[in-house]
């Protein structure tokens, strides 16, 4: 199965910004559903990021601001959005065996661990096998909290996986808005690719292609020297060429990389353990990326 581990920047939205392709071979994909609130409904606006987050899954996106998991939602354009417990009674068994949680920014710390439970109930009774609730973007001090209560959660329930966006995030402030929380075009990619790589490590993708796969056979990237020209070609398999490459989210600002793979730059100063990452898309508008380290010396 194809590992996608995607991030673009601003970019390379252009060049990624495609609709899925559909499945080959009459494959069955398997219903994924994203129960969210306003910090996720760019997953639904981003067509790169939604394309990312469909890769190999029948996406269904439940995204609303204000929704809530057990309190009735707060308004928003003079409507309430049904909460997650409603919301799940409501679509049943037509949720599909997964389903994404990515509500909490508008609870209440003092009922959110109940409210954990009760949704957990709820999915289950709807027949839903796998639950993945991404941990909350942690810049006010309840977010911590909750956090917490997340963690202690998928302790005690085997069915439910916790995907930590708030480490991912942290280092990142070019994902957010000026608030903090609410996501800009890389953020919305990046929180898809989150999802979906833990949607992978549960093996609930299925992989739709015929042929080899689409895959970056760049494994290690040769050491750059500070002051010095650098020069290196990404390389890639499978999939359906011609391929086209484009920056990753996590990019050194020195380092350029054109449409055919090549990277290019002069390092200014020595920094330990810098990452990069890149996205090759190929002629079916299969979508792919890798994260690399590249050292650098003096």
């Amino acid at each position: 199965m194809r590992l996608v581990v995607l991030l673009a920047a601003v970019s390379a939205l252009a060049l990624l910004a495609i609709p899925p392709a559909p499945g080959g071979g009459g494959a069955q994909l398997p219903t994924v559903t994203v129960i969210g609130d306003s910090v996720s409904t760019s997953l639904g606006e981003d067509e790169t990021a939604k394309t990312i987050l469909a890769e190999g899954v029948d996406l269904r996106l439940e995204l609303a601001p204000c929704r809530r998991v057990g309190q009735a939602s707060c308004p928003y354009k003079d409507t309430r959005p049904p909460n997650v417990i409603d919301l799940v009674k409501t679509l049943g068994s037509t949720l599909g065996p997964t389903v994404i949680v990515a509500v909490g920014y508008n609870d209440f710390v003092d009922a959110y661990a109940q409210n954990i439970e009760d949704a957990l109930a709820a999915l289950a009774d709807a027949g839903v096998k796998h639950v993945l609730w991404p941990t909350l973007r942690a810049v006010h001090h309840d977010y911590v909290t909750m956090n917490d209560m997340i963690e202690a959660a998928a302790a005690r329930h085997p069915e439910l996986t916790v995907v930590d966006w708030n480490v991912y995030s942290r280092s990142h402030p070019d994902w957010f808005q000026e608030d903090g929380l609410h996501l800009t075009g890389p953020g919305a990619i990046a929180m898809a690719t989150l999802f979906h790589q833990a949607l992978e490590d549960l093996h609930i993708p299925v992989d739709t292609t015929t042929g080899p796969p689409l895959r970056i056979t760049t494994s290690k990237l040769p050491a750059a020297r500070v002051g010095r020209a650098y020069a290196a070609t990404l390389t890639a398999s499978g999939g359906t060429a011609p391929y086209r490459w484009a920056r990753g989210a996590i990019f050194p600002r020195w380092l350029q990389l054109a449409a055919n793979g090549r990277l290019t730059g002069t390092p200014l100063a020595r920094s330990v353990g810098v990452r990069v990452e890149v996205v090759v898309a190929d002629a079916a508008n299969t979508v792919v990326g890798r994260r690399l380290s590249l050292p650098i010396r003096r």
